[in-house]
């Protein structure tokens, strides 16, 4: 593996300046193209399981996060509050406050059961400066978030469905878990809830993760303050394991916020609220593709899909790629050769010449040529191989 830090900047995937602050990186063109394609994918394999998307403020009351337990258990991670009148406002340092208020902001029926909602929102940590670096550690983070409320009963299943949905989105980004790992209170900590409810939390989840065969390892001290997590742990360049995923239960905000809903009996009832990340943040999510794919990233969401080199004063391909929907670029600049190199990291490169009358050479990432074939035939292959698989 090759340091994401190293490999962005080269490749024009992200950067930071000093008048932004540390632990602020900017996305440049490419790695924003890259990040859209990714969101999109999750965007929509969230919706086709039953997710419903939302989109809510990064700031909230100094009240709402009294109410939460953040202030009480996560303060010296956030930034410290900012007066608006007569009100004390909040960067968020998590999502679920706000959605646990957007489940409330209605009447729940048990008929809407599960309820799940999604968001890929803006939170803030105010992480030391001795700690931040690249992509993997930052204090300005979109996160891709969902929340689940449902039944106690129903609890298990939704787990079990969170955990499918991460195999199959690490599959298709080409992600490679480490390890899992069942997060558990430890001493020292702060924890809401009482034992009873966290007892009850981690009996889900070991159930969930033995139910999916899924070998794991507690760790003490690693748990959420609201309730045990099942976290999905990676390796980097550098050796150091980072969660990259996550599914939590959550007996504790449900009680803070007094959510419920109507039962099939008419009494009212209290969701459970399972908080989970197929994918965790943008920022970290892509320095570990970054250095698993050493910025080589499978033809759905690279940057640039195809890479047309002309060999004679004019071609029409590259117009012709971009008009079929792919991510082309034209480079001219340079011998054959060096513009060659210059595209390594460009799934496909098409060599168009002049006498060619029309047809194509394909040129694979790593090397291998195909036989010249019609442009038409060539932007077909090209758009057959960037579907998700």
């Amino acid at each position: 593996m090759i340091d994401h830090r190293k490999l962005g900047r080269e490749l024009d995937l992200f950067d930071s300046d000093p008048l932004i602050g540390a632990g602020l990186p900017f996305w440049l063109p490419a790695g924003a193209a890259a990040r859209r394609e990714v969101e999109n994918y999750l965007h929509d394999l969230e919706r086709r399981h039953g997710y419903q998307h939302v989109y809510s403020p990064a700031l909230g009351k100094r009240a709402m996060y009294e109410l939460s337990g953040h202030l009480a258990n996560f303060a010296g991670d956030m930034f410290p509050p900012m007066p608006a009148g007569e009100d004390e406002l909040m960067l968020r340092p998590s999502l679920c406050p706000h959605h646990a208020l957007i489940f409330k902001a209605r009447q729940r029926s048990y008929r809407e059961m599960p309820l799940r909602i999604a968001e890929l929102g803006q939170m803030y940590r105010q992480e030391r400066s001795g700690v931040l670096g690249g992509l993997s550690r930052v204090r300005s983070i979109a996160l891709n978030d969902a929340h689940i409320f449902c039944p106690e009963e129903k609890a298990a299943g939704e787990v079990a469905g969170v955990l499918r949905l991460m195999r199959e989105s690490h599959a298709a980004l080409g992600l490679r878990p480490a390890n899992y790992q069942l997060s558990l209170r430890g001493p020292g900590k702060k924890y809401g809830g009482d034992d009873e409810s966290w007892a009850r939390s981690e009996a889900l989840l070991r159930g969930a993760l033995s139910d999916a065969s899924i070998e794991y390892a507690g760790k003490a001290g690693e748990a959420a303050f609201y309730g045990p997590k099942i976290d999905v742990q990676v390796v980097d360049a550098a050796g150091r394991e980072w969660t990259v995923a996550t599914v939590q239960i959550d007996f504790h905000q449900p009680e803070r916020f007094d959510l419920s809903y109507v039962g099939a009996s008419g009494a009212r009832a209290r969701p459970v609220m399972i908080h989970r990340s197929l994918a965790g943040s943008m920022e970290r999510l892509f320095g570990q593709l970054i250095e698993e794919h050493e910025g080589a990233f499978p033809v759905w969401y690279a940057p640039v899909q195809l890479a047309v080199l002309p060999v004679g004063v004019d071609s029409s391909f590259a117009a012709s790629a971009v008009a079929a929907g792919l991510r082309a670029v034209e480079i001219r600049d340079g011998s054959l050769g060096a513009r060659i190199r210059a595209a390594s990291k460009v799934p496909y490169i098409a060599v168009v010449g002049a006498r060619d009358e029309g047809l194509v050479s394909l040129r694979l990432r790593g090397g291998r040529q195909l036989d010249p074939m019609p442009g038409a035939e060539a932007i077909a292959l090209i758009r057959a191989a960037a579907t998700i698989r």
